[in-house]
């Protein structure tokens, strides 16, 4: 199954898609979508939205998994960063994607088995969980939020089997 991971921001947004076999991951892309500093809030949400549909055109993922917000001290900022996260679910959603949502600390434990790391970290082990992998923070982001879906999804569904309740 291919899943992308979303790491939502106004200023970068990061992506990456993994495929998902059994307990097999595999990297195949991951990049970081820009907006325009200069540009309206408006102009900036609508150039998030048609890059993200690009990248959904793209690669065609069965499910998507996107990183929930952490609250700034800065109230703009963190409005701001929910506005961008808006556009982040709203774009798999209208495509009739499953989107799931996960918190950082989850994350960040699903991958180093911390769940207070450091970028660097998690930088380090999404690299050892998907040989190939590609990018700068941003990026690695959105594939640890793809891999902890992948982790948490399949476990969802072998429990689902389990009970019966698993198309």
């Amino acid at each position: 199954m291919r899943l992308i991971g979303l790491d939502p921001g106004l200023r970068h947004t990061g992506w990456g898609v993994i495929e998902a076999s059994g307990n097999r991951l595999s990297y195949v892309a991951a990049g970081v979508l820009h907006t325009s500093d200069n540009a309206s809030l408006a102009a900036r949400l609508d150039e998030l939205y048609r890059q993200l549909e690009q990248v959904l055109d793209r690669f065609a993922p069965a499910e998507a998994a996107v990183e929930e917000t952490f609250v700034n001290k800065n109230p703009s900022s963190t409005l701001r960063l929910g506005m961008a996260r808006g556009v982040v679910l709203l774009a798999p959603a209208r495509r009739g994607l499953r989107v799931f949502e996960y918190a950082t600390n989850l994350v960040k434990k699903s991958i180093t088995g911390q769940g207070h790391a450091e970028k660097p970290q998690v930088q380090t082990m999404v690299r050892r969980l998907l040989p190939g992998a590609e990018g700068g923070a941003d990026a690695s982001d959105a594939l640890a939020v793809a891999i902890c879906h992948a982790h948490h999804a399949a476990t969802a569904r072998a429990f689902a089997r389990a009970a019966g309740d698993y198309a």
